[in-house]
């Protein structure tokens, strides 16, 4: 890799992991008005003009805020999980296929730090790693309530996985590639895989409110049994490492929807577009837009649905939404079949 090329997708990186943390800020705050809209309320309001300051506001608290380690919990795990947690959230955004490309500086630079042709199977790998964050936290505290909480997340998001990993399998056996931009290339104008594929989306989608822990699959933090979960005993900006990965997976598990369903960045009559600044801008645009509407898809369910009995939320899992994720899989492969060679 030559120097040119290395300093381009460095900048690339620190410039996504900019927006993503930026957005983890502002979903805070859009979650906030969006429950008050739910509720008949206001929201957030008094930091800045119509509230828009109150996402820094709510960091430097969480910033200056004392740092509390329990006395008797096992220091250095207990430092690491947040850590894990966040770290892990950042990472999965280098596969994601933001735009084609833009010209900036007399260079064409890819909008995507990695196209590797497994983006498929990396996004499942560094997803399975997340729970080690939520089960070394919750262990770490030594505190009961935590670790009923560490040990609900990771058998809920272990059970999950399986069939968001199933769910997937069945758009990769329709496409032909573990390649997230193949994928979106793919779909261009309005060819999106939810037409072909739309229980492989709902199983998606509730696969990913489970990873992300949010309602209705928040047992692993509902105050109401566990106070708190597994970061009962967590202060400051450990704290906020934790809530931060829960919105940097949203925003990326948004993403992925976007790619692997709703054609990513493609937008009918994007052919007819012929300044390439200009294509590049509007499929960046078009990106997040869908990403957006899949955010506010979150934050809506959060506000509407009651939460899961814990016996109730595994039932899901392992007999309602492995078999259909299964019976997709299946139906996948013969409709393939049937195309491919006929009876």
């Amino acid at each position: 890799m030559d120097s040119a090329l290395f300093l381009e997708k460095l900048i690339l990186i620190v410039v996504i992991l900019a927006i993503t943390l930026v957005m983890a800020l502002y979903f805070t705050f859009g979650e906030r008005k969006i429950a008050a809209f739910f509720q008949d309320r206001l929201g957030p309001n008094r930091v800045g003009p119509f509230g828009l300051l109150q996402p820094f506001a709510d960091g430097g608290k969480l910033l200056f805020k004392e740092e509390i380690i329990p006395k008797n919990a096992e220091k250095w795990l207990f430092i690491l999980g947040p850590g894990i947690a966040m770290i892990v959230a950042t990472i999965t955004s280098a596969v994601i296929p933001w735009g084609t490309s833009l010209p900036i500086f007399g260079r064409n630079v890819q909008l995507q730090v990695a196209d590797v042709n497994i983006g498929v199977l990396y996004i499942m790998g560094i997803v399975s790693i997340g729970v080690y964050g939520i089960m070394i936290g919750g262990w770490a505290s030594n505190n009961k309530y935590s670790l009923y909480g560490a040990i609900r997340a990771s058998a809920q998001m272990i059970s999950y996985e399986l069939s968001m990993g199933l769910a997937l399998i069945a758009v990769v056996m329709m496409s032909g590639t573990l390649s997230l931009r193949e994928m979106v290339e793919q779909q261009a104008g309005l060819n999106w895989n939810v037409w072909y594929q739309p229980l492989g989306f709902i199983l998606f989608l509730t696969c990913a409110l489970a990873e992300c822990n949010r309602a209705p699959f928040d047992l692993a933090e509902c105050e109401t049994e566990l106070i708190g979960g597994y970061h009962v005993e967590y202060s400051s900006m450990k704290l906020g490492f934790y809530l931060f990965s829960e919105y940097i997976n949203m925003f990326i598990s948004s993403a992925v929807m976007a790619c692997v369903y709703f054609g990513g960045y493609n937008f009918p009559g994007m052919h007819l577009i012929s300044d390439p600044m200009i294509l590049g801008l509007a499929q960046v645009a078009v990106m997040f837009a869908k990403i957006f509407f899949f955010v506010f898809l979150f934050m809506w369910i959060r506000w509407t649905l009651p939460r899961f009995r814990y016996d109730q939320l595994m039932r899901l899992g392992w007999k309602a939404m492995i078999p259909l994720a299964l019976l997709n899989m299946l139906a996948t492969g013969a409709v393939s079949l049937f195309n491919t060679h006929g009876f």
